[in-house]
């Protein structure tokens, strides 16, 4: 079952709060199981990278079924995914902010946040899990 709108639109909204309260602004995209783009949004004054940036890390944690906070280690010389951000025609992203949405068993859509620190764009996006139900 896909990500209703809906739910994704209530995603992009946690994610936004939880920069408000960390007084970071950021953008957030919500992707399907395919990567593609469910819903989107840019808070005023988030940085001109975001939106490329938050729907790549999306698109990321759905195509490698993992948060892209654990590629950087796996992609890095020498481990199991060295060069990963090197393929996928340039969307593979291998900095935290994107993690997959799963009903539990089966990866439904990813979120992808960026504009802040990473740990910031970590916390934003894990907030727009918790409000997915994840």
């Amino acid at each position: 079952m896909p990500i209703p709108v809906a739910r994704a639109w209530e995603m992009v909204t946690a994610a936004h709060d939880e920069a408000r309260r960390r007084a970071v602004r950021v953008s957030v995209a919500v992707v399907d199981a395919g990567g593609n783009l469910v819903a989107f949004g840019r808070m005023d004054g988030a940085e001109i990278a975001g939106p490329t940036l938050a729907v790549d890390k999306a698109y990321t944690a759905v195509a490698n079924s993992t948060a892209t906070s654990e590629l950087a280690v796996l992609a890095a010389p020498g481990g199991e995914l060295f060069g990963l951000q090197a393929n996928g025609n340039g969307r593979f992203v291998i900095f935290g902010g994107g993690i997959p949405v799963t009903d539990g068993q089966t990866i439904l859509g990813g979120i992808g946040v960026s504009g802040a620190s990473m740990a910031d764009d970590v916390a934003c996006a894990e907030a727009g899990v918790a409000a997915f139900g994840g």
